[in-house]
């Protein structure tokens, strides 16, 4: 399957079949394709919990109980559910290890392009922390475009997925111990095979004309 059969296949899954499980290695390139997902600078501000057992769905599906019930039994009936974070501050540490597994992983050929790359790195995360105070929203960013590579890769592999932002992130941040690590959930993600009662998988896609949406220079 092409990556535009499968942006044209996929869909929001409202109803998950819950007798049928994904297979551990599609987790596991699931799991690599947000590991690998890109983000500003490569800052990579982010932290997945993966949920597959029944006791760890339920402690996510806490989140939605009061004031989100439409989203709890996606999430209980899902095969396996993702709760995506962003970091709560850009800390020097997490900027330094960064920089540190850059060099491991032989990206910088001498010392100067070291310091390039840490100079270009806090020239954008001291201008969201400093100048345009808006770092938070910054990292969340990031998170979104680990979410994009994640709902495409699925749709590639026919796992069927739900983002979801209607859960109380207090909540669960509180459920996982999140703020502690210095982390908040921002959105979860279903993952699973669409049940009888998904009906939107029944619905022809609709999107806004390309010549509405494009304009060429």
């Amino acid at each position: 399957m092409s990556l535009l059969q499968a942006a044209r296949k996929r869909h929001s899954t409202k109803a998950f079949d819950p007798s049928r499980k994904i297979p551990d290695h599609l987790i596991a390139e699931l799991r690599e394709l947000l590991r690998l997902s890109p983000s500003s600078v490569n800052s990579q501000p982010w932290h997945f919990v993966l949920a597959a057992s029944e006791t760890g769905k339920a402690r996510i599906g806490k989140a939605a109980e009061a004031g989100y019930p439409y989203n709890l039994t996606k999430i209980l009936n899902a095969s396996h559910v993702l709760v995506l974070c962003a970091r709560t501050a850009i800390s020097e540490s997490h900027l330094e290890a960064l920089l540190e597994k850059e060099e491991a992983d032989g990206r910088f050929v001498n010392a100067d392009a070291k310091a390039g790359q840490r100079g270009s790195r806090l020239l954008y995360s001291n201008l969201h922390r400093y100048d345009l105070k808006d770092a938070q929203h910054w990292m969340e960013k990031q998170v979104y475009l680990a979410l994009g590579a994640l709902l495409l890769g699925a749709a590639a592999l026919e796992v069927d997925a739900v983002p979801m932002e209607g859960f109380n992130a207090k909540v669960l941040d509180e459920e996982l111990g999140l703020r502690e690590q210095g982390l908040t959930s921002v959105v979860l993600v279903g993952l699973g095979y669409s049940g009888a009662d998904d009906f939107n998988a029944k619905l022809p896609k609709s999107r806004l004309a390309a010549e509405t949406v494009f304009t060429e220079l």
